[in-house]
């Protein structure tokens, strides 16, 4: 069975109050549910229409584990704390292999 990511880009600076409470309530979240964070922000460098705004690649052991993870009750309450304070672009992909 093939892997599951989130990879989310910030399209800009997220407002800091909503991302502080969304952070709280999402790392938890992410973790409980089996993600394994690959990527945390850090230093990006964008190419081809890419921007240069913070970055996170979330892996899970599979493609349903992520999907089920974002539609948690727990990961929704994050998502309510952070609603409209960031501009994202938030994927959930399956891996190659």
């Amino acid at each position: 069975m093939s892997k599951g990511y989130w990879i989310s880009s910030h399209r800009a600076p997220a407002d800091p109050e909503k991302y502080a409470a969304y952070v709280k309530l999402a790392i938890p979240a992410v973790e409980d549910a089996g993600g394994r964070f690959l990527v945390k922000g850090g230093d990006v460098l964008a190419k081809e229409n890419g921007l240069n705004q913070r970055t996170t690649v979330i892996e899970f052991d599979t493609f349903d584990e992520a999907k089920k993870a974002y539609e948690s009750d727990a990961y929704q309450l994050a998502l309510k704390e952070l609603e409209g304070g960031a501009d994202r672009d938030l994927r959930i992909v399956e891996g190659a292999y």
